[in-house]
């Protein structure tokens, strides 16, 4: 028997599973303790139950997840409208040295990807689709640059990237959050002075309603806003389009929404930054466990024992440059803890996994607005770039 489920009813259980997920969080201290996503926890359990439904009722269970990519738009659109110019000095130098290392990073899990194929006597190419293609880049990259290896002779190589893509998203919700807790347990950091009373720039990182109060006043016009972006990044997508240049949706969405923050601030007319990351806390949430949740388990354990190895050795990879690298040359502060939890997520999953982490951990350990400043701006905008050039550069290394 197939079910299938309308964004409606995927939107309606998307609320119950960050509901049930949000109960297991706080009733298990060993979740708490390694600042888990509610997310990542309702998402995984209700992919279980859909995998079981699978295996031991012949129920399929396939989901319309048009509202989830529309969720990913007005999560960049947040991002976007949170990111003001005159903030940009605080980051320059932090995003200068995380390009850098970004560009290190990337090139280092597609070396352990070519390595490990050449090593299991497979074309090299499903090393990239094993490296940055799918992980760093997601499932987007993944389908795209699937396609094009699938052209090129690699059989199968979109759902490799696909399942690589959908374990490292798992995998980069569950390590973030224990990196910044052992970082921060181990060199004892907390949020600067000047942190401790402020707000997370991109997103809230409580629980606990906001200071300010929000109206309804407020939520419509941060709604028009959002939808402006969503709409004429929409718009200037079809333009380039037909020039010949494709970008992704929320690329687009996420810059006009730098546009007009950065104009309403010109003219005194500030975003409302509650109302905001409100908005960017529901639709980061909805949006990752629709994601998770969504997750064909059975279709992908078949590819499980091929990707295992290479997986485990990106989860190390990710893990000691998280520690090592990022969290060193960013200050070994609090803030660099943190920076440690969303890059993490950058590398195995994508960036509102990124986010949700920094979000978990901050929940607990208090706030920190230069990494919210920071990291999504790495990961919206220096990520994919560099990653395209990456790849490209592997690709003419290994003779095309």
């Amino acid at each position: 028997m197939t079910v299938e489920l309308d964004a409606v009813h995927v939107l309606v259980l998307a609320i119950v599973v960050l509901w049930i997920g949000a109960q297991i969080t706080s009733n298990l201290a060993l979740l708490r303790r390694f600042s888990i996503p509610i997310a990542v926890t309702g998402g995984l359990l209700c992919s279980l139950v859909v995998a079981g439904l699978d295996i031991f009722g012949d129920i399929h269970v396939y989901f319309d997840l048009a509202l989830r990519d529309t969720l990913l738009l007005v999560f960049f659109s947040t991002i976007g409208l949170s990111a003001k110019l005159s903030q940009l000095k605080e980051g320059g130098r932090l995003l200068a040295i995380l390009g850098v290392l970004t560009l290190l990073f990337l090139g280092l899990q597609n070396g352990v990807g070519v390595l490990t194929a050449a090593l299991a006597g497979q074309p090299l190419g499903y090393g990239l689709i094993g490296g940055s293609v799918s992980l760093a880049g997601g499932h987007g990259t993944a389908i795209t640059w699937g396609a094009l290896g699938e052209e090129a002779g690699l059989s199968g190589a979109t759902a490799l990237g696909l399942t690589f893509a959908t374990f490292g998203l798992i995998c980069g919700g569950l390590i973030g959050g224990p990196v910044a807790g052992w970082l921060i347990r181990r060199h004892d950091l907390s949020p600067s002075v000047s942190s401790a009373g402020g707000e997370n720039q991109v997103a809230s990182a409580d629980d606990d309603e906001p200071i300010v109060s929000v109206t309804s006043r407020r939520i419509i016009r941060t709604l028009l806003l959002l939808a402006i972006c969503v709409w004429i990044g929409d718009e200037l997508n079809d333009l380039l389009r037909q020039h010949g240049t494709v970008l992704p949706g929320f690329l687009t969405a996420m810059g006009v929404g730098i546009v007009l923050t950065n104009l309403a601030d010109r003219r005194g007319w500030p975003v409302d930054a509650p109302t905001l990351n409100l908005f960017n806390d529901v639709s980061l949430h909805l949006f990752l466990a629709m994601s998770l949740m969504s997750m064909q388990l059975t279709e992908l354990a078949g590819s499980l024992g091929g990707v295992l190895v290479l997986l485990i050795l990106q989860v190390l990879l990710t893990v000691a440059f998280a520690v090592f690298v990022v969290f060193r040359l960013c200050g070994r502060d609090y803030d660099a803890a943190i920076m440690s939890a969303g890059y993490a997520g950058l590398g195995l999953g994508a960036t509102p996994v990124g986010i949700a982490n920094m979000n978990a951990v901050t929940s607990r350990f208090g706030p920190s607005p230069k990494a919210f400043l920071v990291i999504p701006l790495v990961g919206a905008f220096l990520l994919d770039i560099i990653n395209a050039f990456v790849i490209q550069t592997y690709i003419e290394l290994l003779g095309g």
